[in-house]
């Protein structure tokens, strides 16, 4: 599998879309699609179960196609490059050419 551009944990912000200019940390990434904390709210509706006894109308983060968000480094969103660096591939910002996480 390809090394992906945006990773769990990584700080990104929404440059598509309702919540376009917010910024986040990305919850988790699956199939190019990724969860951003507070990010793409909706509200599901939910059956009373043994981990929610009351059920009811609850509010969580839905996934969004990593295209329409944009890695934030140093403050500043940037593209995402890779270089073999020490016979490692890395993930480097664009902007300032530094190795991210």
């Amino acid at each position: 599998m390809a090394m992906q551009k945006i990773k769990k944990g990584d700080t990104v912000k929404v440059i598509a879309g309702k919540d376009k200019g917010k910024e986040g940390k990305v919850l988790s990434v699956k199939d190019g699609r990724v969860v951003v904390q507070g990010v793409n709210m909706v509200t599901k509706h939910q059956k009373p179960s043994a981990s929610n006894a009351n059920g009811g109308i609850v509010t969580q983060e839905a996934p969004l196609d990593a295209s329409n968000v944009m890695l934030v480094v140093g403050g500043k969103t940037t593209r995402v490059g890779f270089e073999v660096r020490d016979g490692k591939k890395v993930r480097i910002a664009k902007k300032t050419g530094e190795v991210v996480r």
